[in-house]
């Protein structure tokens, strides 16, 4: 799985003019889900998400993660984020798992991130999304757990 890490002020996701998720202070990480992914990705994602350390300590260094500052998780599936862009002008989406489990292992990502931290929310899989944020810093990291 991936997900693209984004530390926000504030973040928000629209589905047909109303807004169904939204947080303050946190992390937007936008989730693509690649063929082979499985029930361990699902976990060990989770686990770096809640645990990455990107927010300032006292020092101004990058010594806290979202468990230590109690900001908000906002998870949003995208597709895209597992296309293939190795070569040519035109992605290929044949490493991007079938839509029916990248829905079944996004869904297990949201139901394990609100059994096991507040607060979450999340974007809708498949929906034509607007998504907003103020990134702070800018911070953003590429996480990976193909084969955890």
């Amino acid at each position: 799985m991936i997900a693209l890490l984004q530390r926000v002020s504030r973040a928000d996701v629209q589905v047909g003019g109303a807004t169904v998720g939204a947080i303050d202070h946190g992390i937007l990480a936008l989730i693509g889900v690649r063929r082979g992914d499985g029930e361990r990705d699902v976990q060990r994602l989770l686990e770096r998400l809640l645990a990455y350390r990107v927010f300032p300590d006292e020092a101004g260094r990058m010594n806290r993660s979202l468990r230590d500052t109690g900001g908000g998780l906002l998870l949003v599936p995208q597709f895209t984020l597992a296309a293939d862009t190795r070569s040519g002008t035109r992605a290929g989406f044949s490493t991007a798992a079938e839509p029916g489990e990248a829905q079944r292992l996004f869904g297990d990502l949201c139901a394990l991130a609100r059994s096991s931290y507040a607060p979450v929310s999340t974007g809708v899989f498949g929906a034509d999304m607007q998504v907003s944020l103020v990134n702070d810093g800018p911070v953003t990291f590429w996480l990976e757990t193909h084969g955890a």
